[in-house]
């Protein structure tokens, strides 16, 4: 790293909290060196309230942008210049682009998600999908699997300040494209259960199971799951989540942490900032096997 900083090094950033768990760096840094750009990708532990000075530093600082996780991917919406088309649809931002202090918000989670699976050769186009979640990411992935053709979607959520924003992409998915989507509460376990068993995917893109609440899982009974599903926890520190235990524990044929969505997401954010693509296959390398 030493050897390649000097003073036109271009600087972007992560934005989130909790954030020093993040693959991110090592991903993008390494990305670097091996297409020869100088720039530098580091983490930084922002929450909502340190926000907006920390945006604002984009600008400052002439950093060539940041990705965004949580808590910060909606509350970021209003302190950006621009929204891609996508990212104004979804109401959340993972990466943001600086051109010339004008900064533009883009979402490259739903697009990650779909990659991640299609590079382990699945394909849930025509079947249905149930996901617990309806925050930055989740809205993210619901509203991308709707419009690549997910044929039915069962959404749960708890009654928080999330519910009107789990509502709002059922209304997109219903109006918007081909796909037949549902919102359920959380609390209705009866529900959740028969809706994973009739899913040909179970997605957790909530924030359960990740520090501080490793040992937690919003599935603990392996007879919610069937042998021939997928199922997909989000986050990837730990490696292995409650989830993933109780999925495997089921014998599910398919289970997956976040390392390919978080992957992928990246991967197309690097296309973003510096206009080259990610060496996707490299990268894949060196997470997996660190994840190991």
């Amino acid at each position: 790293m030493v050897d390649r900083i000097d003073g036109h090094t271009i600087l972007i950033g992560l934005m989130a909290t909790p954030i020093r768990h993040s693959m991110s760096p090592t991903m993008h840094n390494t990305s670097f060196v091996k297409l020869g750009l100088n720039y530098a990708y580091l983490a930084f532990e922002v929450g909502n309230k340190e926000l907006p000075d920390a945006i604002q530093g984009i600008r400052a600082l002439g950093m060539r942008g940041s990705n965004i996780s949580m808590p910060n991917k909606q509350k970021v919406l209003p302190l950006l210049d621009k929204l891609d088309p996508v990212a104004k649809m979804v109401g959340a931002v993972n990466t943001i682009v600086n051109d010339d202090g004008v900064l533009t918000g883009y979402t490259t989670d739903g697009t990650g998600f779909m990659k991640s699976l299609a590079d382990e050769n699945l394909d849930i186009r025509g079947e249905k999908m149930t996901i617990a979640g309806a925050g930055g990411a989740g809205t993210a992935i619901e509203i991308q699997a709707a419009y690549d053709g997910v044929k039915e979607m069962s959404i749960f959520n708890i009654k928080d300040a999330t519910w009107a924003n789990a509502e709002r992409n059922v209304k997109i998915i219903n109006e918007q494209t081909d796909c037949k989507a549902q919102l359920f509460d959380l609390a209705d376990q009866d529900a959740f259960k028969c809706e994973i068993a009739d899913s040909a995917i179970y997605c957790d893109s909530t924030g359960v199971g990740m520090k501080p609440l490793e040992d937690k899982t919003l599935v603990s009974d392996p007879s919610f799951f069937h042998k021939d599903m997928i199922v997909y926890d989000t986050v990837y520190a730990p490696r292995t989540t409650k989830l993933m235990t109780v999925a495997e524990e089921a014998g599910v044929d398919h289970v997956f942490n976040g390392l390919g969505m978080m992957l992928e997401q990246g991967a197309e954010a690097f296309k973003l900032w510096t206009g080259e693509d990610m060496p996707v296959d490299d990268i894949r390398n060196i997470l997996f096997a660190d994840a190991k």
